[in-house]
């Protein structure tokens, strides 16, 4: 609080990764899918707060689709805590948004997380230059 005015003090805007993946029905995935979804975030909890760049938020599947939200100061640092964890998950088509500050800054890409290394590098230029 500003003990002059007591006004609060201003917060440091909240960055987001979001991932999605197809599952393989149009309902919830199988149930191993669900369990691998769920090793996934355990990792990725372990991971991100170990890092201390933020906190793995949860889940949501429904309508063929499992989706993974963290939160954290800096969405670019807390994809690379999750990116090799994302990656191992094997259902595709998958993508991840990054969103920063608001959700009118936020930048989508398509299928980033597929298994071809040659495909990071471009992937990170990406990342940096185009928003949505």
């Amino acid at each position: 609080m500003d003990a002059l005015f007591d006004l609060p003090e201003a917060e440091t805007p909240e960055q987001a990764v979001i991932a999605h993946y197809r599952l393989s029905d149009d309902q919830y995935g199988s149930p191993a899918e669900r369990e691998a979804v769920y090793d996934a975030e355990r990792a990725m909890t372990n991971a991100v707060e170990e890092a201390g760049v933020g906190e793995v938020n949860g889940n949501e599947f429904g309508g063929g689709e499992a989706v993974l939200y963290a939160y954290g100061a800096d969405a670019e640092a807390l994809f690379k805590v999750m990116e090799p964890t994302l990656r191992s998950l094997p259902f595709r088509p998958a993508h991840v948004v990054l969103r920063r500050e608001s959700p009118e800054t936020e930048s989508r890409f398509e299928d980033p997380l597929d298994h071809r290394a040659d495909r990071t590098a471009a992937f990170r230029r990406h990342l940096r230059c185009q928003p949505s």
